[in-house]
């Protein structure tokens, strides 16, 4: 088995500017987050767009593609830093179930969606999987494994901002439903963390009910997160071999993925203090805030708007799916 590619050393004096070029953006959407609010990494890749016209610049191209893929990996890997086996195990049988269950059936629903539509089999999978578990973390974390091609990494960033644009609606959407169908405090949860796209739109509707609830909803978002190693090793191993039609062979299992499960590990041990899984996080969100804004600078509006109605439709669609599924089951369950 493959674990990873031959690790080569970077180009520091030739990535730096690139890398700096793509913090920058990072920091100025982190600032226009926390000031004026609103998303972080759709923020990111916004600015990041607006400065494509410097994507193919000497100086900056070797770093923005560093950001972009490296910088990428190392944050979806420190994810598993958020995660304990003993988080998980205690949310009990049937949430387990259901969370599982819905991950699975959306992204089988994505594949299954993307084929009626005539979409390339990659595009349901990554559309499916980022509604299914993590938002904008799980479509870049998929990106990560996917053939690589300007087709793929278009689809990537158009699926970034429909999936967070989604995660926000339904996060002020959601709450609402819930208190319309008279659900109480553990099956709001449930439906919370089982559907919200991305895990800081999950603690800010959990909250916006009750503390117990904002705790109880964090619990199944990062069962959700979790099933993010298994479903990413599944698809490596998928387009590993659509890889081997086109003579590119990605890794079986990425260094990234490794070390994704060795952090959940060492967390669940309880090893690490908890100041230092903060950090960890908090280093985590800024990696992939790091990478969007690199992937935006990437990539143009008109790029996007390319793609056609075709995308819009999936994710619409595979949203209303996972929601209606966990919901369908906590009111036959009730």
């Amino acid at each position: 088995m493959i674990l990873t590619s031959r690790l080569q050393l970077p180009d520091w004096p030739a990535i730096w500017p690139g890398v700096l070029t793509a913090i920058t953006i990072a920091l100025a959407a982190t600032f226009v987050s926390e000031h004026q609010g609103g998303p972080q990494l759709l923020y990111a890749l916004f600015f990041g767009m607006a400065f494509n016209f410097a994507a193919n610049g000497e100086k900056v191209k070797a770093g923005i593609d560093f950001a972009s893929r490296h910088i990428l990996r190392f944050g979806v890997a420190l994810l598993g830093a958020r995660i304990t086996v003993e988080q998980i195990s205690g949310l009990g049988a049937v949430p387990m179930l259901m969370v599982i269950g819905g991950v699975v059936a959306t992204i089988l629903f994505g594949a299954l969606l993307g084929r009626l539509l005539g979409r390339p089999r990659t595009e349901g999978l990554l559309t499916g999987g980022a509604v299914a578990i993590c938002g904008a973390s799980a479509a870049l974390a998929i990106s990560a494994v996917m053939p690589k091609t300007e087709e793929n990494q278009q689809f990537t960033l158009f699926t970034v901002v429909g999936v967070t644009t989604l995660s926000t609606v339904a996060m002020v959407a959601y709450p609402t439903i819930s208190r319309a169908l008279g659900l109480d405090p553990g099956a709001t949860a449930i439906f919370l963390g089982g559907t919200i796209h991305d895990v800081a739109q999950v603690v800010a509707a959990g909250y916006l009910i009750s503390p117990e609830v904002g705790d109880s909803a964090t619990f199944v978002k990062l069962l959700r997160v979790a099933m993010l190693l298994p479903v990413v090793l599944v698809f490596s191993m998928l387009f590993r071999r659509q890889g081997g039609e086109t003579g590119t062979r990605p890794p079986l299992l990425p260094g990234f993925l490794v070390g994704f499960a060795l952090l959940v590990v060492i967390n669940s041990i309880g090893i690490i203090p908890k100041p230092v899984t903060d950090i960890v996080s908090h280093l985590s969100r800024w990696c992939l805030v790091v990478a969007i804004a690199a992937l935006g600078v990437k990539t143009s509006l008109q790029q996007l708007a390319s793609l056609g109605w075709r995308p819009v439709v999936m994710l619409a669609a595979e949203t209303v799916f996972l929601a209606g599924l966990i919901l369908g089951g906590l009111l036959v369950l009730r």
